[in-house]
């Protein structure tokens, strides 16, 4: 962000919103939003009606069916429109609805004409037609009014003189009797008077106008978006996704481990004592001196198989629980740090190797980035989730943008509907709470 960024941002927040906000760009396309959605609104409407009372009085034929189905199709189109004209006016993103699954029906035009039907997207889209077209005329009806009266007299003083010039009225005639008398807002203090009013209709109008499409924005959404099943499903295709590539990374990096450590010093040790076979008898001394060796590297490769298992699960958070688990986790950290554990019953296994791996991460992070001197790790549960909050009082700076492990971690979090919350300003102090789903474990 550059200086004169940061001038404009701090200028700006000195002008109260409500100055502001009628010269803003959003309020400009929010009433373009309103003033252009009463024509879509009556072409959806007057589609509505005819196709839909057409398609239903034909059912009694078969051209019935096949014309609804052509309705909801237009409707799903009208509805694409809906969504372009929100995402452009109002900012609002609306995803894109599940597509019309034809191909489980055998094919074919039939296929697709009763996978229409069968669709709730696209009823949902025939409905935001008929309730959206009272709406829209409402809000044209009020929207359109005072944002033209408002800034007609909010300018007041500076056209005034045209009525008088080109017509035969001194000013804006508020009451006449139709005999030439009537009062006319002609004078001085009367225009400023008008000006002012006009100002106040300006300042407010777009507040109201935003109210209106708060409306819009709830009827595009519910109605014009996908299904709350289907953005389950979403969500659930890409937590698998999420939980299939940490699984894929996590068997690379022990096939990595296994191949680079104990594997390899197993193989020089196999070498080793094969060469220790073969002095034995010509030199007792140097084999003994190989066997002694080799015998080291056995207790070497044992400490990295037993560093590995513990990477995989270790054996004290299955035998003892999260709290010993937790504690033998702070004392390998560089950071001291302290552990404060609050669970009067230990979760689902898998909701505990979780908050394991979790706070060993977190740690990890505190160790290699932070700078700080002392850690902090707290552990509770409520009564649907289970809570851990790593602190340091280090440099901060913290973010899932920098490379540090926490956007993975936050997206594995988040596939077993977990959430991670980073609180670290430049400078520190860190606080990062991760929050898990409380399982009990099975009997």
């Amino acid at each position: 962000m550059t200086a004169t960024h940061d001038a404009s941002v701090l200028h700006r927040s000195r002008v109260p919103a409500v100055l502001r906000v009628p010269f803003e760009g959003r309020a400009w396309r929010e009433f373009l939003y309103v003033l252009f959605g009463l024509p879509v609104a009556v072409a959806g409407f007057v589609l509505a009606v005819t196709l839909t009372t057409t398609g239903l009085g034909l059912l009694i034929t078969f051209l019935g069916v096949p014309l609804l189905a052509l309705a909801l199709a237009v409707f799903r189109s009208l509805g694409a429109l809906e969504r372009a004209r929100a995402r452009a006016l109002l900012g609002l993103r609306v995803p894109e609805p599940e597509p019309v699954m034809a191909g489980r029906s055998g094919g074919g035009a039939m296929a697709w004409v009763w996978a229409l039907l069968r669709s709730g997207t696209s009823w949902r889209h025939l409905l935001y037609a008929f309730l959206h077209f009272p709406w829209a005329l409402f809000s044209f009806c009020v929207a359109l009014p005072l944002w033209v009266s408002g800034w007609g007299t909010l300018t007041y003083p500076l056209w005034f003189w045209v009525l008088p010039t080109y017509t035969d009225q001194p000013g804006i005639q508020l009451y006449g009797d139709g005999q030439g008398r009537g009062w006319y807002l002609d004078a001085p203090a009367e225009v400023l008077l008008t000006s002012a009013v006009g100002l106040l209709l300006v300042l407010f109008t777009p507040w109201i106008v935003r109210g209106l499409t708060g409306v819009d924005r709830v009827l595009v959404q519910g109605l014009l978006g996908p299904s709350r099943l289907a953005d389950r499903m979403r969500e659930l295709e890409s937590d698998r996704r999420t939980v299939t590539d940490t699984a894929s990374a996590d068997l690379r990096r022990i096939e990595r481990d296994l191949h680079d450590g104990a594997q390899a010093r197993l193989v020089a040790l196999a070498m080793e004592l094969g060469l220790a076979k073969e002095k034995l008898l010509e030199d007792p001394q140097t084999a003994a001196k190989m066997v002694d060796e080799a015998h080291d590297e056995v207790k070497l490769a044992l400490a990295e198989l037993r560093d590995l298992a513990r990477g995989i699960h270790p054996a004290i958070l299955t035998d003892r629980g999260l709290g010993p688990a937790l504690s033998n986790l702070a004392a390998r950290c560089t950071v001291p740090t302290t552990i404060t554990v609050d669970l009067t019953t230990r979760p689902a296994p898998a909701i505990e190797g979780i908050a394991y791996f979790t706070t060993s991460e977190l740690l990890q992070n505190t160790s290699k980035h932070s700078h700080a001197t002392h850690a902090t790790v707290d552990v509770w549960h409520t009564d649907h989730h289970l809570l851990i909050q790593v602190a340091d009082n280090g440099r901060g700076g913290a973010t899932t943008d920098h490379g540090t492990g926490l956007a993975g971690l936050a997206e594995r979090l988040d596939s077993v509907d977990g959430l991670l919350l980073i609180d670290s300003p430049t400078g520190g102090p860190t606080t990062i709470t991760a929050r898990l789903p409380w399982r009990d474990p099975t009997p």
